[in-house]
């Protein structure tokens, strides 16, 4: 697809059509959202992950609507040609339909998000299709759902039996008949995610879930070696920015403290004192 076509809903089911790969990235502020833009990410992700690599938390749970809302705007800032999607964070779509729609038409209208991301199966289609029917794009997530960590115990590896693989298929069959546009499919395993990528019309996009999916999706922090604090098994470092960052600081640090800057006693140009005095 042309770098300079904006990316639309409707695009990444042509993408699965014609098999090309999605590329989807999280993102939390406008300066990080135009450079992945400009390097051709398809989807920029607010996640709800900002919880954990921005905000300091040791899970997604506590992080808020406004939260997302803030970080949204920046984002939506930030990007020119990605589609973006916002997380919509835990209990701001499971307390009623009416506070769903509320909810998620802030992300859309306020932050402006191109479409939302919930977490969930069976249980969350009615609110799926309702926000569908309003106008908001609702991308589906299965297989691991940080949201639920305090039920599931631990960040592992789900739909590893043959029970638990067919109720995910069930749950993606449902999402999609509900209206969602795609499918995040996160720590499955790749027979699972495969399965599941060839009964579905949408497209999906992995996140430890192998290769077989329609596309893939990283935490940035992760992807760029930004958060060291835990590194997923499945994550690939493309760059390690943390330990960049640190060294710029030293040094940084360092000249400050020996006197190297900013440099002493530098004579100003002849030229510039001109225009000072001008």
């Amino acid at each position: 697809m042309s770098e300079l076509k904006k990316i639309r809903v409707p695009d990444l089911k042509k993408m699965k059509q014609h098999g090309d790969k999605i590329v989807m990235l999280t993102a939390y502020d406008a300066t990080m959202a135009r450079l992945i833009d400009q390097a051709g990410v398809d989807v920029l992700l607010v996640g709800d992950s900002l919880g954990m690599v921005i905000l300091g938390h040791k899970t997604t749970v506590p992080v808020t609507l406004e939260d997302i809302l803030y970080h949204t705007k920046a984002v939506a800032r930030g990007a020119n040609r990605s589609l973006v999607v916002a997380d919509m964070p835990f209990m701001t779509y499971q307390i009623s339909i009416e506070e769903t729609l509320r909810n998620a038409t802030r992300l859309i209208q306020e932050g402006g998000a191109s479409a939302v991301k919930i977490e969930g199966g069976r249980m969350v289609t009615e609110a799926v299709r309702r926000l569908v029917d309003a106008g908001i794009p609702v991308m589906g997530h299965l297989g691991l759902q940080p949201q639920s960590i305090h039920k599931l115990g631990a960040f592992r590896k789900q739909a590893k039996t043959g029970d638990a693989a067919e109720n995910l298929f069930e749950d993606a069959h449902a999402l999609e008949k509900s209206g969602a546009f795609a499918l995040v499919l996160e720590a499955i395993p790749k027979e699972v995610a495969r399965e599941a990528t060839s009964r579905l019309r949408i497209p999906t996009i992995g996140i430890g879930a192998g290769p077989h999916c329609d596309g893939q999706v990283l935490v940035s922090y992760d992807a760029l070696g930004i958060y060291d604090e835990f590194v997923p098994t499945f994550v690939k470092q493309y760059a390690h920015l943390g330990r960049d960052i640190r060294a710029a600081v030293a040094n940084y640090a360092e000249d400050i403290r020996k006197g190297r800057f900013p440099e002493q006693n530098k004579p100003i140009p002849i030229s510039a004192s001109k225009r000072l005095d001008a």
